[in-house]
């Protein structure tokens, strides 16, 4: 692992003391009481309940069953309305045993004291040892407790139809400026061709933009959180996406794995697709007669440091009011360890484990069918280690997604630009910190 990860790890130490600060202001603080204060087994049968979005995660869980007579999962997809659903069930006081919960969501939902620390299971401290250190920081506050397991992580890169870059003899971009300048080749060779699609809706993927160039969201300084969602940084990215969409080179008009986003790629409409590792399936499964065609390289960069970005991934959290914390632990470290379990995991729902055991499944060392048999994951691998692990969360994101996707939305259909919209999601930040008694202040 590089030496980034050294500096990620104390980040977060700093963003974790920051979250424990916030717990006597915060109206709507982390419980003083959420430290576990037993891991004793339970005596007899026990069933947990296990809530996720994952495609065949029930398949998953029945293998478990099949083996734990004596700790029996039951398993809920809540992919319709994920964090809806959840917070529901926990102003109900019915939240289950265990949820998938995004990391940028994470800091979000410990202030609404949703998570009980498994620290005291000897078991789930032993975990972290097991997983890629950026992902055990971000699951456990910088180890100020066990609140979650990682599950999968989002590296980004470039996935390309090389068949259409060859037709109109245009180099593979590895650069921001390159990719650009293939844009502008593309559709003056074709008016029918982009070279891919923004979609405005989708705060997430933009994150991951923001994060490959270093722009920091937020920080912890004077005992109040730096709001800088609008860096220079953040402008930078946002600038060259608005240039191209100012160019009509890029697509506004589609929704990442929409039925038309498919129709699109599918009549050669777009050559390429700036994604993440678990959207390898979705051109495997939804466009099956392409197979061959694409190829998976990294993602342009910015300077030379090569960095890249992360897109998605999840934990699996420790929900409050479990009462069966020892079989939780036990279930959950199966679950995101066990190489069976990941395995089964990354062909079915096309996980990219966070485990570094995970990272050894035979699977990712294979070449790809669809994929002319290239060791596409090599690219993943060598992509998660240079996404800048200095990237933290802070606790009002979903609030600044909502605001970001509005403005951004707005900006693609000509009201304002890109650079507003982020102004926009800083100004909703801090409004929504201010809201819940949070210290936070613009940064630079």
């Amino acid at each position: 692992m590089s030496s980034k990860v050294t500096r990620f790890r104390l980040a977060v130490v700093a963003v974790a003391a920051s979250v424990a600060v916030l717990a006597g202001c915060s109206s709507s603080s982390p419980s003083a009481k959420t430290s576990a204060t037993s891991c004793a087994p339970a005596k007899g049968k026990v069933t947990l309940q296990y809530w996720n979005t994952v495609p065949g995660m029930d398949k998953v869980v029945a293998l478990w069953n099949k083996k734990n007579p004596n700790i029996q999962v039951e398993t809920k997809n809540i992919s319709n309305d994920q964090y809806g659903i959840l917070s529901n069930a926990l102003k109900a006081g019915k939240a289950p045993d265990l949820s998938q919960v995004g990391y940028d969501e994470l800091p979000n939902l410990r202030t609404q004291s949703a998570f009980v620390d498994a620290s005291a299971c000897s078991a789930a401290t032993a975990a972290k040892s097991k997983f890629v250190p950026w992902t055990w920081s971000q699951a456990s506050f910088g180890d100020t407790g066990v609140f979650a397991m990682p599950q999968d992580t989002g590296p980004m890169a470039l996935y390309v139809r090389s068949d259409i870059f060859k037709k109109y003899n245009i180099a593979i971009p590895t650069t921001w400026d390159e990719y650009a300048a293939a844009a502008a080749k593309l559709h003056k060779a074709d008016s029918k061709l982009d070279i891919t699609f923004f979609d405005p809706n989708n705060a997430e993927w933009f994150n991951g933009l923001l994060w490959q160039n270093n722009a920091q969201m937020y920080s912890y300084s004077g005992n109040k959180w730096q709001v800088t969602v609008a860096s220079d940084q953040s402008k930078q990215v946002a600038d060259y996406w608005q240039k191209l969409i100012a160019g009509k080179l890029v697509r506004t008009d589609l929704a990442n794995g929409s039925t038309q986003m498919y129709a699109a790629y599918q009549k050669d409409q777009i050559a390429s697709y700036v994604g993440a590792a678990w959207g390898y399936s979705m051109f495997r499964d939804n466009l099956p007669k392409q197979a061959g065609k694409w190829t998976i390289v990294p993602m342009p960069t910015w300077g030379s440091d090569g960095a890249s970005g992360d897109w998605g991934g999840s934990t699996v959290a420790f929900m409050k009011g479990s009462k069966h914390l020892y079989e939780s632990v036990k279930f959950n470290t199966w679950l995101n360890t066990d190489p069976e379990a990941l395995a089964l995991e990354n062909q079915l729902g096309g996980l990219y484990p966070a485990a570094n055991a995970g990272l050894q499944l035979p699977a990712l060392s294979k070449g790809v069918p669809y994929y002319n048999n290239e060791k596409i994951f090599d690219v993943f691998a060598d992509s998660s280690k240079k996404i800048n692990t200095s990237f933290a969360w802070g606790p009002t994101q979903k609030t600044v997604n909502l605001a970001l996707q509005d403005a951004m939305a707005k900006a693609a259909a000509g009201s304002g630009t890109l650079s507003d919209a982020l102004s926009a999601a800083q100004a909703a930040a801090l409004k929504s910190m201010k809201d819940q008694a949070i210290p936070a202040a613009a940064g630079k």
